[in-house]
Protein backbone atom coordinates (compact mmCIF):
# COMPACT_ATOMS: atom_id res chain seq x y z
CA UNK A 1 0.00 0.00 0.00
CA UNK A 2 1.18 3.51 -0.83
CA UNK A 3 1.42 5.82 2.16
CA UNK A 4 -0.04 9.30 1.66
CA UNK A 5 1.97 12.06 3.38
CA UNK A 6 0.19 15.39 3.01
CA UNK A 7 3.22 17.29 4.28
CA UNK A 8 4.87 16.32 1.00
CA UNK A 9 1.92 16.81 -1.31
CA UNK A 10 1.11 20.15 0.34
CA UNK A 11 4.71 21.27 0.69
CA UNK A 12 3.87 24.90 -0.09
CA UNK A 13 1.64 24.98 2.99
CA UNK A 14 3.72 22.89 5.39
CA UNK A 15 7.34 23.71 4.48
CA UNK A 16 7.65 27.49 4.06
CA UNK A 17 10.89 29.45 4.09
CA UNK A 18 12.26 30.68 7.41
CA UNK A 19 13.80 33.69 5.65
CA UNK A 20 11.04 35.12 3.48
CA UNK A 21 7.34 35.75 4.00
CA UNK A 22 5.23 34.14 1.28
CA UNK A 23 1.60 34.45 0.21
CA UNK A 24 -0.37 31.21 -0.05
CA UNK A 25 -3.99 30.56 -1.00
CA UNK A 26 -5.19 27.83 1.34
CA UNK A 27 -8.08 25.82 -0.13
CA UNK A 28 -10.98 24.35 1.86
CA UNK A 29 -9.66 21.33 3.78
CA UNK A 30 -11.11 18.91 6.31
CA UNK A 31 -9.91 18.79 9.91
CA UNK A 32 -10.58 17.15 13.22
CA UNK A 33 -11.12 20.09 15.60
CA UNK A 34 -11.65 20.80 19.28
CA UNK A 35 -12.11 24.13 21.06
CA UNK A 36 -10.88 25.39 24.40
CA UNK A 37 -9.66 28.30 26.48
CA UNK A 38 -6.73 29.12 28.74
CA UNK A 39 -2.95 29.06 28.93
CA UNK A 40 -1.61 26.04 27.00
CA UNK A 41 1.28 25.82 29.47
CA UNK A 42 -0.88 25.08 32.49
CA UNK A 43 -4.53 24.56 31.45
CA UNK A 44 -5.34 20.84 32.02
CA UNK A 45 -7.95 20.96 29.24
CA UNK A 46 -5.28 21.83 26.66
CA UNK A 47 -3.25 18.64 27.15
CA UNK A 48 -6.41 16.57 27.40
CA UNK A 49 -7.64 18.07 24.13
CA UNK A 50 -4.33 17.28 22.40
CA UNK A 51 -4.45 13.67 23.57
CA UNK A 52 -8.10 13.25 22.53
CA UNK A 53 -7.44 14.81 19.13
CA UNK A 54 -4.52 12.48 18.41
CA UNK A 55 -6.44 9.51 19.79
CA UNK A 56 -9.24 9.98 17.28
CA UNK A 57 -6.81 10.86 14.46
CA UNK A 58 -5.00 7.54 14.87
CA UNK A 59 -8.31 5.68 15.11
CA UNK A 60 -9.31 7.25 11.78
CA UNK A 61 -5.99 6.17 10.30
CA UNK A 62 -6.63 2.60 11.49
CA UNK A 63 -10.10 2.50 9.89
CA UNK A 64 -8.68 3.94 6.67
CA UNK A 65 -5.79 1.45 6.66
CA UNK A 66 -8.22 -1.46 7.06
CA UNK A 67 -9.86 -0.22 3.84
CA UNK A 68 -6.48 -0.23 2.07
CA UNK A 69 -5.77 3.51 2.33
CA UNK A 70 -2.74 4.38 4.45
CA UNK A 71 -1.72 7.90 5.39
CA UNK A 72 0.60 9.68 7.80
CA UNK A 73 -1.14 11.46 10.67
CA UNK A 74 -0.54 15.18 10.23
CA UNK A 75 0.97 17.49 12.85
CA UNK A 76 -0.99 19.43 15.43
CA UNK A 77 -2.27 22.85 14.37
CA UNK A 78 -3.81 25.67 16.36
CA UNK A 79 -6.02 28.68 15.71
CA UNK A 80 -5.46 31.34 18.38
CA UNK A 81 -7.41 34.41 19.44
CA UNK A 82 -6.79 36.65 22.42
CA UNK A 83 -8.69 39.55 23.86
CA UNK A 84 -6.50 42.67 23.79
CA UNK A 85 -3.49 41.47 21.76
CA UNK A 86 -0.46 43.64 22.71
CA UNK A 87 1.01 45.69 19.86
CA UNK A 88 4.49 44.35 20.55
CA UNK A 89 3.25 40.73 20.71
CA UNK A 90 4.91 40.22 24.11
CA UNK A 91 2.47 38.07 26.05
CA UNK A 92 2.46 37.77 29.81
CA UNK A 93 1.15 34.70 31.64
CA UNK A 94 -1.97 36.72 32.46
CA UNK A 95 -2.48 37.38 28.75
CA UNK A 96 -2.05 33.69 27.95
CA UNK A 97 -4.82 32.84 30.41
CA UNK A 98 -7.15 34.71 28.03
CA UNK A 99 -6.35 32.52 25.03
CA UNK A 100 -9.22 31.02 23.06
CA UNK A 101 -7.98 28.22 20.84
CA UNK A 102 -9.03 25.60 18.35
CA UNK A 103 -6.71 22.63 17.98
CA UNK A 104 -6.93 20.62 14.78
CA UNK A 105 -5.36 17.91 12.63
CA UNK A 106 -5.71 17.90 8.85
CA UNK A 107 -7.42 14.87 7.28
CA UNK A 108 -6.98 13.52 3.72
CA UNK A 109 -9.78 14.16 1.22
CA UNK A 110 -10.62 10.44 1.24
CA UNK A 111 -11.66 10.63 4.90
CA UNK A 112 -15.44 10.93 5.15
CA UNK A 113 -17.88 11.63 7.96
CA UNK A 114 -18.73 7.91 7.94
CA UNK A 115 -15.09 6.94 8.54
CA UNK A 116 -14.88 9.47 11.37
CA UNK A 117 -18.05 8.00 12.89
CA UNK A 118 -16.57 4.50 12.76
CA UNK A 119 -13.36 5.72 14.42
CA UNK A 120 -15.38 7.56 17.06
CA UNK A 121 -17.19 4.34 17.99
CA UNK A 122 -13.88 2.47 18.26
CA UNK A 123 -12.54 5.21 20.55
CA UNK A 124 -15.31 5.26 23.12
CA UNK A 125 -13.32 3.20 25.65
CA UNK A 126 -10.14 5.22 25.13
CA UNK A 127 -11.31 8.84 25.04
CA UNK A 128 -13.37 10.52 27.78
CA UNK A 129 -17.00 10.95 26.65
CA UNK A 130 -17.00 14.73 27.06
CA UNK A 131 -13.85 15.12 24.96
CA UNK A 132 -15.05 12.66 22.33
CA UNK A 133 -18.29 14.60 22.06
CA UNK A 134 -16.36 17.89 21.73
CA UNK A 135 -14.29 16.62 18.79
CA UNK A 136 -15.74 17.54 15.42
CA UNK A 137 -14.98 16.90 11.73
CA UNK A 138 -15.27 20.13 9.79
CA UNK A 139 -14.19 21.93 6.63
CA UNK A 140 -12.09 25.05 7.20
CA UNK A 141 -11.39 27.50 4.37
CA UNK A 142 -8.55 29.86 5.23
CA UNK A 143 -8.02 31.51 1.85
CA UNK A 144 -5.22 33.96 1.14
CA UNK A 145 -2.64 34.13 3.91
CA UNK A 146 0.95 35.08 4.57
CA UNK A 147 3.19 32.56 6.28
CA UNK A 148 6.76 31.90 7.35
CA UNK A 149 8.67 29.23 9.29
CA UNK A 150 9.55 30.15 12.86
CA UNK A 151 12.55 28.28 14.26
CA UNK A 152 13.00 28.39 18.02
CA UNK A 153 10.94 28.36 21.23
CA UNK A 154 7.27 29.25 21.12
CA UNK A 155 8.03 32.11 23.53
CA UNK A 156 10.11 33.87 20.85
CA UNK A 157 7.42 33.91 18.15
CA UNK A 158 6.58 37.59 18.71
CA UNK A 159 8.97 39.12 16.13
CA UNK A 160 7.96 36.46 13.58
CA UNK A 161 4.28 37.33 14.03
CA UNK A 162 5.20 41.01 13.71
CA UNK A 163 6.93 40.30 10.36
CA UNK A 164 3.72 38.81 8.98
CA UNK A 165 1.61 41.72 10.18
CA UNK A 166 4.13 44.20 8.78
CA UNK A 167 4.13 42.44 5.39
CA UNK A 168 0.35 42.69 5.26
CA UNK A 169 0.40 46.39 6.22
CA UNK A 170 3.16 47.27 3.75
CA UNK A 171 1.09 45.85 0.89
CA UNK A 172 -2.00 47.80 1.89
CA UNK A 173 -3.88 44.69 2.96
CA UNK A 174 -5.77 44.09 6.21
CA UNK A 175 -5.70 41.29 8.74
CA UNK A 176 -8.57 38.83 8.50
CA UNK A 177 -9.27 35.38 9.84
CA UNK A 178 -7.46 33.83 12.78
CA UNK A 179 -3.79 33.53 13.74
CA UNK A 180 -2.71 29.99 12.76
CA UNK A 181 0.23 27.88 13.93
CA UNK A 182 1.38 24.45 12.70
CA UNK A 183 3.66 22.52 15.06
CA UNK A 184 6.04 20.47 12.95
CA UNK A 185 8.30 19.46 15.86
CA UNK A 186 7.54 17.38 18.94
CA UNK A 187 8.34 19.68 21.90
CA UNK A 188 8.86 16.62 24.11
CA UNK A 189 11.83 15.52 22.01
CA UNK A 190 13.22 18.50 20.08
CA UNK A 191 15.70 21.09 21.29
CA UNK A 192 13.62 24.25 21.96
CA UNK A 193 16.04 26.26 19.81
CA UNK A 194 15.29 23.95 16.85
CA UNK A 195 11.50 23.77 17.09
CA UNK A 196 9.86 24.37 13.70
CA UNK A 197 6.50 26.13 13.66
CA UNK A 198 4.65 27.43 10.62
CA UNK A 199 3.14 30.82 11.47
CA UNK A 200 0.25 31.84 9.20
CA UNK A 201 -2.00 34.89 9.09
CA UNK A 202 -4.97 35.28 6.72
CA UNK A 203 -5.48 38.68 5.09
CA UNK A 204 -7.86 40.57 2.83
CA UNK A 205 -6.84 42.69 -0.14
CA UNK A 206 -8.32 46.16 0.20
Amino acid sequence: MTNLDLKRTLKDLYAPSAKDVHVVDVPPMNYLMIDGEGNPNNAPLYQQAVEALYGLAYAIRAVSKADGNVFTVMPLEGLWTLQGIPDEFVLTDADKDQFVWTLMILQPDRITADIVAQAREKSRKKIAPALLEALRFETYHEGESVQVMHIGPYSTEGPTVARLHQHIAENGWTLSGIHHEIYLSDPRKADPEKLKTVIRQPFSRV
